[in-house]
């Protein structure tokens, strides 16, 4: 217990029990039965926070959290989500699990080796990321898709996130984060139906205040890990 409470900063326990304490309020004050909606975003919050220390057990926890995550989306017929988490997310999040498992820094297993990507690599994603986006638009038109605009945008957003987790790249937080912008307008859209979603979007409101910290963690981890192995 000792090890692990001084693992993570003072900001960093106030930031998880911070995000943690939002949800679990705002589960109460409306009033929300959905109990899977809670242990979705309490696995998620964790699995981030673990994540912005570059430690593998971020990984695990977010494999878990796309599973309850997908469940969740089914309910609304968000199919955007389903196939970017059970087919995109998911796979990656294994992916990444081994390629971190395979590049610790300095052979320490709680923290991966960052990586820093050529700009040729980076186009590739994102064309790669607007390939899988125009492709999967036009599956969730015949799957008749809500708000299908933002779906499409939400596989962009992912696609590109979950490629630049898998290579190490700091810039993975930043594509999470616009990819929360984007989930929170879906969930906001879908609670204005049924407000028990409303705990969907406190969720991935969490989420993007997390994925700042881990962009900021990582490029401190970055400048570092540069400098130890000069």
């Amino acid at each position: 217990m000792k090890k692990i409470f001084k693992y993570f900063s003072i900001f960093e326990w106030l930031l998880w029990l911070g995000s943690i304490v939002t949800v679990v309020v705002f589960f109460i004050v409306f009033q929300n039965k959905e109990y899977l909606y809670l242990v979705t975003t309490i696995t998620g919050v964790t699995s981030l926070i673990f994540i912005s220390k570059g430690n593998i057990a971020g990984l695990i926890l977010s494999a878990i959290f796309s599973v309850f995550y997908v469940i969740v989306a089914i309910t609304y017929r968000y199919y955007s989500e389903i196939i970017t988490y059970t087919f995109m997310t998911l796979p990656i999040s294994i992916l990444s699990i081994i390629q971190w498992i395979k590049n610790p820094f300095k052979g320490n297993k709680a923290e991966v080796e960052v990586a820093k990507l050529d700009k040729e690599t980076y186009m590739y994603i994102i064309l790669g990321g607007v390939c899988v986006s125009i492709l999967f638009y036009f599956v969730l038109d015949w799957l008749k898709t809500p708000n299908i605009e933002f779906s499409a945008i939400s596989i962009f957003t992912s696609f590109i996130a979950s490629f630049l987790s898998l290579k190490r790249s700091p810039f993975y937080a930043i594509a999470y984060a616009l990819n929360d912008i984007v989930l929170i307008i879906l969930w906001v859209l879908a609670s204005l139906k049924d407000i028990s979603y409303l705990a969907i979007v406190i969720c991935f409101a969490s989420f993007f205040v997390n994925d700042l910290y881990g962009f900021y963690n990582w490029s401190k981890m970055l400048k570092r890990q540069s400098k130890e192995l000069k």
